[in-house]
């Protein structure tokens, strides 16, 4: 049933997962080993850890707002661009 139901699915969600996955790789590369490897304790690894969350919530917040600007003022951004 379920290799069924993901034969339906079209590529464009396949890149997206890809690209989710990609993300989430550097999320981790990036920010959450660095913060985490910087301290001794296991409370300030936890600690540091929790922090590298806070920021991966906001940059998907960020990126969620920015995307609905762009879906809400689409006509007015492509009029700017054309010049009209």
């Amino acid at each position: 049933m379920t290799v069924l139901g993901l034969a339906r699915l079209d590529h464009q969600y396949l890149l997206y997962g890809i690209a989710a996955a990609i993300c989430l790789v550097v999320f981790v590369t990036l920010i959450l080993t660095p913060a985490v490897s910087s301290y001794g304790r296991v409370w300030e690894k936890a600690a540091a850890g929790v922090m590298a969350i806070f920021v991966l919530a906001a940059l998907v917040l960020c990126g969620v707002v920015v995307g609905l600007v762009v879906v809400y003022y689409y006509t007015d951004i492509l009029n700017v661009l054309h010049g009209e």
